[in-house]
């Protein structure tokens, strides 16, 4: 376990994992396997006691990936549509897709910014806004708002429980990634249990949809 810990350390104080997480939160903006969430918070939880990498530096480079990674989707959205790839076509993406829709005809402005804190959401909301033609410097402005506060709030919670275990940096991360993952969850069930409809989880695991 030491040694694994002394890797950890000696990772996170590379300049190549910055890079690292700006990839990651490219990617993630519009290929939802990328776990950019748990990158994020998994060195943040290391920073916490080792200092490194450094949580601002953290904080800007993942907001700065979360940001071109979503415009990224808006553009692939409206080029490409919904439809071009396999892990589109699928009835759970399709009904996320669905839900995205109609939601962005509603209250487009507060749906691009929380779904920037659920990993498939913020996928569909972008694809689709760009399918869309939602306005393009208005979902600029909205995205440098959501990815700066989904990347404060990644880097706090990893902070947060990984100065609980400074001697187990493997612990302290895994544990602020499973936080990190639930509170998402919690935030789309509150947000949309206050608003009568259905999350975007229920919507993405309705059969036959």
């Amino acid at each position: 376990m030491q040694a694994i810990n002394d890797f950890i350390l000696a990772a996170a104080g590379q300049p190549w994992v910055l890079v690292l997480v700006l990839a990651c939160c490219i990617i993630d903006g519009f290929f939802p396997p990328v776990p950019s969430e748990s990158v994020v918070v998994g060195l943040a939880a290391v920073a916490a006691t080792a200092d490194v990498p450094h949580p601002l530096l953290l904080i800007l480079v993942a907001a700065a990936g979360a940001f071109l990674g979503d415009n990224i989707a808006y553009l692939l959205g409206r080029r490409v549509g919904t439809r071009r790839w396999a892990w589109m076509r699928g009835p759970r993406m399709q009904s996320a897709f669905r839900w995205a829709g109609q939601e962005l005809r509603k209250r487009p402005a507060s749906l691009i910014l929380v779904a920037r804190f659920i990993p498939i959401g913020r996928v569909a909301v972008n694809l689709t806004a760009g399918v869309t033609h939602y306005p393009h410097l208005r979902f600029v402005g909205l995205t440098v708002l959501s990815a700066s506060l989904w990347a404060g709030y990644s880097v706090a919670i990893g902070l947060f429980f990984g100065q609980w275990f400074e001697d187990n940096h493997v612990l302290g991360a895994a544990i602020a990634i499973v936080c990190a993952v639930a509170l998402g969850i919690l935030v789309d069930l509150l947000i949309n249990k206050f608003r009568g409809k259905p999350n975007v989880v229920e919507r993405i695991r309705e059969p036959g949809t």
